[in-house]
């Protein structure tokens, strides 16, 4: 395809502003979700989050976002990596920030499942493309 086309083509995908937080606790294991069964890319782990709506900060977004998934409140920190990834249908504009915590117990209220997991064991689960950068500069800071 000549880049002419494809740059057509780029310019017709809507893009669409997603935040994930990146939790770790205690012991440095990073809280990773499931995405529900009928979900876009149903059963794949991810960084929870989710989409930035208008009028919405990335802060704001995220303390929704995890609060309407996880059952828990966050404050969110320092901005962790960003990346656009292009899906067949749209472009990730994706951005990562580190948070924690602050009240709640977590709940399976808007995922699958949730796991505290090593560092190291990422790899071992399947996750969307636009989520392998975060693995890769995780394990790559670890």
């Amino acid at each position: 395809m000549n880049q002419a086309r494809k740059s057509q083509q780029q310019e017709k995908k809507r893009t669409v502003r997603v935040v994930a937080a990146l939790l770790q606790d205690e012991k440095g294991r990073v809280l990773i979700t499931q995405r529900k069964p009928r979900a876009f890319m149903p059963l794949k782990w991810e960084f929870p989050g989710g989409k930035v709506e208008p009028g919405e900060t990335d802060d704001q977004a995220l303390a929704r976002e995890i609060k309407e998934e996880l059952g828990v409140a966050i404050d969110v920190g320092d901005h962790y990596i960003d990346l656009l990834h292009e899906y067949p249908d749209f472009i990730i504009d994706f951005h990562v920030y580190r948070c924690s915590i602050n009240a709640g117990e977590l709940e399976c209220l808007g995922v699958n499942d949730f796991r505290w997991v090593d560092t190291n064991e990422l790899e071992s689960f399947d996750f969307p493309p636009a989520d392998e950068p975060t693995v890769k500069q995780l394990l790559a800071d670890s």
